[in-house]
């Protein structure tokens, strides 16, 4: 598992407004085009700079797939990640703070402390 992982893919969805509506409308191309062409990119480096490793497990790409921010957030992926990301996504999708609502509530089972979010 790769908290890291997640959360660079979480982060640069989130950056290129393109990519966000091709994860919204097509999810599981979009994390299967990303590792395969994204994740081992090293960030801010020139595009040729890679790294090797760097791979998703069946559990991360299933919830990065399914949209599964509870999962995701279980993972150990940073929720302000998660939120921003799915904001973009689906605020459009419910009434004025309406998916903020919806995230609080999905993941109000979570005592702390929090999984840990660090990478």
């Amino acid at each position: 598992m790769s908290k890291y992982l997640l959360n660079k893919f979480l982060f640069t969805i989130d950056r290129d407004p393109g990519l966000v509506e091709r994860y919204r409308d097509e999810p599981r191309a979009t994390v299967e085009w990303w590792e395969a062409e994204e994740a081992n990119r090293i960030l801010n480096c020139i595009s040729e700079e890679r790294s090797t490793w760097l791979k998703l497990d069946d559990i991360e790409r299933e919830a990065l797939a399914m949209h599964d921010y509870v999962q995701l957030f279980a993972l150990g992926a940073h929720p302000f990640l998660t939120l921003t990301l799915f904001i973009a996504m689906f605020e459009r999708d419910h009434e004025p703070l309406g998916f903020q609502r919806e995230y609080a509530q999905r993941l109000s089972h979570f005592q702390m402390p929090y999984p840990d979010i660090a990478t």
